[in-house]
């Protein structure tokens, strides 16, 4: 099944330009053939009617297989959107690697979600994109990946964005 060298190779993914970006970067730099990799994406908080849900709030979902996250039915379920990009690039890479892609899906506070998938899931390690949030918006909020790169228990790869690209 797996084999010794097999990782497990995480993505954080929101489905936005930036989070394309380091998909694409994690594919074209990290991911090999035997890993499995797995894309990290949390959700906020929220009223859940989904009885699945509410059981997953606390443990992040089940790891969702690549053809039952391609279906956009069932992302439906989960309130997740993958956009057609990211479906793209996954799908081709596990056409050309010998890799398994799969998604988990946590809901609350990305900073703390991404940390506990490290450890849960667990990551060999995660690339994460940055948003190239100006200095007031990253004082307020706070970065997400810097969050992550000091408080991740995994190498953390930070994939930069340009503010206009």
């Amino acid at each position: 099944m797996e084999g010794a060298d097999s990782r497990r190779v995480g993505v954080a993914v929101d489905f936005s330009k930036c989070s394309r970006k380091a998909l694409k970067w994690a594919v074209d730099n990290v991911v090999r053939d035997g890993d499995h990799l797995i894309l990290v994406t949390v959700r906020p908080d929220g009223d859940y009617e989904n009885g699945e849900i509410q059981l997953w709030a606390v443990t992040g979902s089940p790891l969702i297989p690549l053809a039952e996250f391609s279906d956009h039915a069932i992302m439906k379920k989960y309130e997740v959107n993958p956009d057609p990009e990211s479906l793209d690039i996954v799908n081709t890479v596990a056409r050309q690697k010998r890799i398994t892609v799969v998604m988990k899906i946590y809901w609350g506070d990305p900073r703390d979600k991404i940390c506990e998938a490290i450890d849960k899931i667990p990551l060999d390690c995660l690339v994460i994109g940055n948003r190239g949030l100006g200095k007031i918006k990253r004082a307020i909020m706070g970065s997400v990946s810097n969050y992550v790169v000091n408080n991740g228990t995994c190498p953390v790869i930070v994939v930069k964005t340009d503010h206009d690209s």
